[in-house]
């Protein structure tokens, strides 16, 4: 994610961050320049279309269209927002009920427990990283389960299936044990049920975002629409502006096509674009909470 200061407008204006959409659509802007370009020669100087010409009111059609696209693009744009807005709120959710778990850990498991501590110290950040990695479709790091001390458990994980579940299966059998062998109580087992349960809740709640992407036909319905607004604008406004129709062409092209830009790189909060939700710093930061606190 790009950190930034939302009141320095100078730097917003005049420089172009690679996450800026203006570089993105640099090649398509100069092409409709071109087009724009040869459309107004053609109409001026080899057509020689008359003020009675009929292609004189097609802004009349961009009048009718500009307020149906504007309406997709905004909803199209919201959309995409309440999807990366839920994805943060679902990794906000987990490092508070990561360190919710380790505050409860530290208080019920007795201080000279080093072993149970040292499990839980690496097991519970282990759970965040296996969940960036997959959201992230990567293979799951096993740096923190390098440590002889519970290499026995952790060569259990199969890293071909589902590892957040196994994970979180993990410290589920774990505490069922710490229970069964009257270490901790079953008021206590009931006092981290909530933490536990979480962690699933918030991993089925990311996988729906990211394996339920906008509706295909939505999404090529805007780009077709946006591509022939955009194509049949310069025949119209040729016969009011001249040549300088081409600045005007390119400048609603970007503005419209920077809008389905945007959407798109938002709607994938758990993807590799500049903007989105920093999962991979998320999990260490949980990495580095819970180790100071159990």
């Amino acid at each position: 994610m790009i950190s930034y200061n939302p009141k320095d407008w100078f730097t917003f204006i005049f420089k172009f961050h690679k996450a800026d959409t203006f570089r993105k659509l640099l090649p398509l802007i100069i092409g409709i320049c071109i087009y724009a370009g040869i459309i107004a020669w053609l109409e001026l100087y080899v057509w020689r279309l008359s003020e009675s010409s009929h292609v004189k009111n097609i802004p009349l059609m961009h009048g009718l269209l500009g307020f149906a696209i504007s309406m997709l693009l905004v909803f199209r744009t919201n959309t995409a927002y309440d999807r990366w807005w839920e994805g943060r709120k679902l990794w906000g959710s987990l490092v508070n009920n990561s360190r919710n778990l380790a505050m409860k850990l530290e208080t019920i498991l007795p201080a000279e427990d080093k072993e149970q501590r040292s499990f839980f110290r690496k097991t519970i950040p282990a759970y965040a990283y296996a969940l960036h990695n997959h959201l992230h479709k990567e293979q799951t790091r096993v740096e923190l389960f390098d440590s002889e001390e519970h290499k026995h458990i952790f060569d259990t994980i199969d890293h071909t299936k589902h590892v957040p579940n196994q994970v979180a299966l993990l410290m589920f059998k774990h505490i069922h044990q710490l229970h069964e062998t009257k270490k901790i109580s079953g008021e206590q087992l009931l006092f981290l049920k909530d933490e536990m349960q979480s962690f699933t809740d918030i991993c089925g709640a990311c996988e729906r975002i990211k394996n339920t992407p906008i509706p295909f036909s939505y999404s090529v319905f805007i780009k077709k629409f946006i591509f022939f607004y955009i194509m049949t604008l310069p025949f119209g406004y040729v016969f009011q502006l001249g040549f300088y129709v081409i600045p005007v062409v390119a400048f609603v092209f970007y503005v419209l096509a920077s809008l389905e830009l945007i959407a798109e790189e938002i709607e994938d909060p758990f993807g590799g674009d500049e903007n989105d939700v920093p999962t991979g710093l998320l999990a260490k930061n949980i990495h580095r909470h819970v180790s100071e606190i159990i």
